[in-house]
């Protein structure tokens, strides 16, 4: 909320509040200058501008923490399994059968359902040569997409710095931008979940009368009248998208169970998310994501229950975007910053391992599994074989969804997986 400081010897009221000193202390002005964005904001550029239907938009999921691969896509019918990590594994009858020999955790009902009507490619084994075990280090290989040159910009900035500067381009929920969405040129924005207070009462009255063009407003007294007025209408188109609930449709499975007990930040951040994109906010690349998944101890039912709230997210999300007409635009990318070693350690859980499973899910992904899965007999130092670069996963993604030349972001990457449509 804006506030106004009081003028000494004055009630504040429309006669103490001038136009000129609501410039100097509203921070109008510099407040347009900042990465943050207001949910006002976006749906003012849906309005004004939207997305047109039809254009490809990519959401990424980081889970944050080290997904345990194993325990998510697991190879049930291996013995090496059960032996190298006994209290952590799952009994055979209770998960979800993908294939002869893979299942997923049994809390993934969700993408199970996507995976059956062929929406959901598992590429596997993938991760980076030369491993990093350290979160900071991994994540920050995971999100400039370059295992080998230490680069100050994401995967994703890079890309951003080929198209035209807008900040509505790309964004990232939460008051930090991640390195992923961080170009030379240009950056994509953050959007703190919340959005933004209007001002209510006195000081809102005076704000709105305040918004009120003038003509003998200087152009920096009507650029922040503008933005005031600007605040106030869009917000009054906004309120009612996100107050309302977002529509299901019918004919996906509902999920049940695995969700932690109820909605989580990444569900609540995913929420956000389809009401802006089925708003028509002219934004390319989303990025969400979860933690939790550093699962040193007791990692079982910890991350069967991540596992299952990352799942009943997904799945609502992209049910949300089938009601709203947007589902064919939408391709999802799961990953993390490493997977977890093979044998378990003396706390019920793992320690930092290295490749992993990452998910490509939606309309325009062709189903199935890509990649070789890592042997279990075959272990490098005791980890699973990185059997997939996940610049290949990242190539197809530039050129399939953001429709974009991947040699000039990966530094002529040749790899590729034909995961996604045209």
């Amino acid at each position: 909320m804006i506030e106004l400081p009081r003028v000494p010897g004055q009630e504040l009221g429309m006669t103490a509040v001038t136009r000129r000193q609501f410039l100097k202390y509203s921070g109008v002005v510099a407040a347009a200058a900042t990465p943050m964005l207001t949910v006002d904001q976006i749906a003012e550029a849906a309005i004004t501008r939207p997305l047109p239907l039809g254009t490809p938009i990519l959401v990424v999921v980081t889970l944050y923490g080290g997904n345990d691969g194993l325990n998510t896509v697991i190879p049930f019918q291996d013995s090496a399994y059960y032996n190298a990590r006994p209290g952590l594994t799952y009994k055979p009858e209770t998960l979800l059968p993908l294939s002869s020999d893979l299942a997923l955790n049994a809390s993934m009902t969700g993408i199970k359902s996507l995976w059956d009507a062929n929406k959901v490619a598992i590429v596997r084994g993938v991760g980076y040569p030369k491993p990093d075990r350290s979160h900071f280090s991994s994540m920050a290989i995971w999100q400039t997409g370059s295992p080998a040159a230490h680069l100050n910009t994401g995967w994703l900035g890079r890309w951003l710095d080929t198209q035209a500067i807008d900040p509505m381009t790309a964004i990232s929920l939460g008051g930090v931008l991640p390195p992923l969405l961080v170009g030379a040129k240009q950056s994509g924005s953050a959007l703190p979940l919340g959005g933004l207070s209007i001002p209510q009462g006195v000081i809102g009255t005076a704000c709105q009368r305040l918004s009120v063009p003038s003509p003998t407003d200087n152009p920096l007294m009507a650029a922040a009248a503008t933005s005031m007025r600007n605040l106030f209408n869009v917000s009054g188109n906004v309120q009612p998208i996100l107050a309302k609930p977002a529509p299901v449709a019918e004919d996906l499975p509902t999920i049940s169970g695995g969700n932690a007990g109820g909605d989580s930040n990444l569900s609540q951040q995913l929420n956000v998310v389809a009401k802006l994109i089925a708003a028509g906010a002219p934004t390319r690349a989303w990025s969400v994501s979860l933690g939790g998944f550093d699962t040193h101890a007791n990692e079982a039912n910890a991350q069967a229950l991540l596992l299952g709230t990352v799942s009943k997210g997904i799945t609502t999300f992209l049910s949300q975007m089938k009601a709203s007409g947007r589902s064919k635009d939408i391709t999802v990318l799961v990953y993390s910053e490493f997977g977890r070693r093979v044998k378990a350690n003396g706390s019920e859980g793992t320690d930092h391992g290295t490749s992993g499973p990452v998910f490509l899910i939606g309309d325009r992904v062709t189903g199935g599994f890509y990649g070789d899965q890592p042997s279990l007999s075959k272990l490098v130092d005791g980890d699973l074989a990185v059997t997939t670069d996940f610049r290949d996963v990242y190539s197809t993604v530039l050129e399939k969804v953001l429709g974009s030349p991947a040699e000039k972001t990966l530094n002529n990457w040749k790899g590729r997986i034909n995961a996604i449509k045209s």
